[in-house]
């Protein structure tokens, strides 16, 4: 729930972002690249603001927060050294800015018996390993990455292309069949159908390995093997979800006066749904999917625990069990991060697949 609303939230703030931004356009410039820079401005304002409120809701929260941030099992002496590394007696003010220069020129910590110097970009360090954060965000990153990237290309390529087939063949018992299929996917949880297929594909059919994460490093082919079944998992599911908004959006387009005019000049309908009308239905796929890839750095937690991939979701979960607030904190900027981060591309792709985009 935590990365859900992190990543509703991102996406609101990038919206309010583009309104502070677009009064700047005729400073900028107009075209296409006066659009990318008014949508980085817009990124890197809408991420501002986001450390701010990560900060307050977690920081600035009622409550013992040295507390809260060491844990239930520290002592009296661990819990008011870690007030002191918070620096909890300065302004609240005081305390963000020495925060947000940890994110860019790194911080130090004292352990009581030293100082230990946190890199940038610095999120903190873990008081149950005393590990820092962003090197253990970093080394959870290219699972949860391999497991979205990889599913978002499948469920693009089922989603997308199951919605064009169902809208162009509109009334045709394939729609009728599409549709019942996609409605079906829709309701069914991605833990009943990772269970089914690693039951029937690793169990009985004994055609795959049970998942086991292998860095892409060391060996492409088991890494591509492993993750087959999870990836399978979460397409089959966002497909169903892809292929219902693609065939609204692709009848939507078809319906239109300029498509008309191409029927009433001979064009054939292949060339219609492939040429005109999909590249006019492809915007609001395109916004989905942004939304979807970046909350999957947060929000991959059933299909992690699932399959056994030590991801970004299980780490989540396991900071919040043992309340490791820097953890948690870290976890929850990063996602914000990426989800803010896809919304900016996602954009630039919007000005591509349609220019008209650059001049709104």
């Amino acid at each position: 729930m935590t990365t859900t609303a992190s990543a509703s939230a991102a996406t609101s703030l990038a919206t309010k972002a583009r309104g502070l931004t677009g009064g700047f356009g005729g400073l900028l410039g107009g075209g296409f690249t006066g659009f990318v820079v008014r949508r980085a401005l817009g990124a890197v304002v809408t991420l501002f603001v986001l450390s701010v409120v990560i900060y307050a809701v977690f920081y600035v929260a009622p409550g013992d927060v040295a507390q809260i941030t060491c844990g239930p099992r520290c002592s009296p002496a661990q819990v008011q050294q870690v007030s002191e590394q918070l620096k909890l007696d300065d302004p609240i003010h005081t305390r963000y800015l020495d925060f947000l220069s940890g994110i860019f020129a790194g911080h130090d910590y004292s352990t009581g018996t030293g100082v230990l110097h946190c890199d940038a970009p610095c999120l903190g360090l873990s008081y149950q390993t005393d590990q820092q954060v962003t090197e253990l965000i970093l080394n959870k990153v290219p699972v949860t990455g391999s497991l979205a990237i990889g599913a978002m290309v499948l469920w693009l390529i089922l989603g997308v292309g199951t919605g064009v087939l169902s809208a162009w063949r509109r009334g045709r018992a394939t729609e009728r069949i599409l549709t019942g299929v996609t409605l079906a996917g829709t309701a069914t949880p991605v833990f009943v159908i990772g269970l089914i297929l690693m039951i029937l594909i690793c169990g009985q059919l004994q055609w795959l390995p049970f998942p086991q994460y292998v860095p892409f490093t060391e060996d492409p082919q088991q890494w591509a093997w492993n993750l087959l079944l999870p990836w399978v998992s979460l397409a089959l599911i966002e497909a169903a979800k892809y292929a219902r908004l693609t065939r609204a959006s692709m009848l939507e387009t078809l319906a239109e006066d300029h498509v008309r005019t191409f029927r009433a000049y001979g064009v054939k309908e292949r060339s219609i749904v492939g040429r005109h009308a999909l590249r006019g239905a492809l915007a609001p796929v395109i916004a989905l999917s942004a939304n979807d890839f970046g909350s999957m750095f947060g929000g991959a937690l059933l299909t992690e625990t699932l399959f056994g991939l030590p991801g970004l979701g299980r780490e989540l979960v396991q900071a919040v069990r043992v309340v490791d607030l820097p953890v948690v904190v870290g976890m929850v900027m990063v996602t914000g991060f990426f989800v803010v981060l896809a919304n900016a591309v996602a954009d630039v792709l919007y000005a591509v697949a349609d220019r008209r985009v650059v001049l709104s």
